[in-house]
């Protein structure tokens, strides 16, 4: 299954038939179009959220690893090897476990910022459907009044 034919195909299926001018053709009744409308954009729409899915997938992975992150600083408060550093350098323990629990923190603060970068915004064949939708609708309206 090639993605982008399917995607012409929910486009193009509520949009009538083709004549054989090329010139599109009106459905025989109201609600058949209704009908397709709906069914193509349901089509596209779901479409558009496999896109998605595999679009938000290294977000997800990146809330996780700081996740991970916040968990480790908790973690590290906690740690008895905390006293081994402080130790080993010289330095009182609470000054240790305060930098290891900032450094940590640190961290999760920028794998937040790196989540929060969008890339393309998310369903953007139904955003630019419904917009033809509505100036088709638009159009509709100002027609019935220039002929009332």
């Amino acid at each position: 299954m090639n993605p982008s034919s399917d995607m012409e195909a929910a486009m193009s299926a509520g949009s009538g038939a083709t004549g054989s001018d090329g010139s599109q053709t009106l459905p025989p009744t109201w609600y058949e179009a209704v009908a397709a409308l709906v069914a193509s954009r349901l089509a596209l729409i779901q479409l558009e959220c496999k896109s998605a899915v595999k679009g938000n997938a290294r977000r997800v992975g990146l809330l996780l690893a700081m996740v991970g992150c916040v968990f480790f600083a908790w973690l590290l408060l906690i740690a008895g090897g905390i006293q081994l550093v402080a130790t080993a350098l010289q330095w009182p323990w609470s000054w240790v476990a305060i930098a290891l629990a900032v450094i940590h923190l640190i961290l999760a603060f920028v794998l937040v910022q790196l989540a929060k970068i969008s890339g393309t915004p998310t369903f953007p064949h139904t955003r630019a459907e419904f917009q033809k939708d509505r100036e088709w609708i638009e159009q509709l309206k100002k027609t019935k009044k220039s002929n009332g």
